[in-house]
């Protein structure tokens, strides 16, 4: 009799829908994480949002591309800025840069949120990634990554009039007057830094690496995971103390 029902057990929860949900959710964590669990922190209200590969715009890219797609992250970073859980923000950096104006969109929502924000550039911080990286309340990087800084450039078509490039120009100074009015780097020397001459072999431009990127004030620090971590509990309980204070006077 015990070896009749085992079939029929097997049957049914081949056909229970829960089952097969559980076993669809196991199989998109191994596909997009290489593992069928992900260890979190224990009660963490610390968010970790990572933006690696190319930042993916208004174009979709090929799907060879390792990509950050902004209309992803854009309603986690409402998501982070209402949830009373999260009290701050780790952003992940390893990018090669991408789309401008999702990159500046993006660097704009992180500015914005009212909940302390840190930046680690790990491998890389390049192009519209740069923002980015200073878009944060205070921003670190590794010793060995890499900020490539470079003037805006376009693909494709490019019609060859006047307004073209005012285009340009005008959003060249936008990625500027962010980047000047969250870091600590002057204008003539993010200026200089970007249309430099003989650094990069093909394009003209300037490679910044770790400790250089805080020499010209781009980054506040050098530092890991451990630095950015400590550095943002230290920002939270300063944010709490800060709220309490304002309530007694209230």
């Amino acid at each position: 009799m015990g070896n009749e029902d085992q079939p029929n057990k097997d049957q049914d929860q081949s056909q229970d829908p829960n089952a097969q949900q559980q076993q669809s959710a196991l199989m998109q964590k191994i596909q997009q994480l290489g593992q069928n669990n992900m260890p979190q922190a224990a009660d963490s209200s610390v968010h970790i949002l990572p933006i690696i590969g190319q930042i993916e715009g208004h174009v979709q890219l090929p799907p060879k591309n390792k990509t950050t797609k902004y209309e992803h992250l854009i309603p986690q970073l409402i998501a982070i800025e209402q949830n009373p859980k999260i009290e701050g923000v780790i952003v992940l950096l390893n990018t090669v840069g991408g789309d401008v104006e999702a990159g500046l969109a993006i660097s704009e929502m992180i500015a914005s949120i009212s909940k302390p924000t840190v930046s680690i550039v790990l491998g890389g911080g390049h192009s519209i990634g740069v923002p980015i990286a200073v878009a944060t309340d205070y921003s670190f990087i590794v010793e060995t990554a890499t900020m490539t800084i470079h003037p805006v450039r376009m693909n494709g078509l490019v019609i060859g009039v006047p307004q073209t490039f005012e285009y340009l120009e005008k959003m060249q100074e936008r990625v500027l007057n962010f980047v000047t009015g969250n870091s600590g780097i002057e204008e003539e020397k993010l200026k200089d830094l970007m249309f430099a001459k003989g650094n990069l072999t093909r394009d003209i431009g300037t490679n910044v690496i770790g400790d250089d990127a805080v020499k010209y004030g781009l980054i506040d620090a050098v530092g890991g995971v451990s630095h950015a971590i400590k550095k943002l509990n230290e920002m939270i309980n300063e944010n709490k103390s800060g709220n309490d204070e304002q309530q007694v006077i209230q």
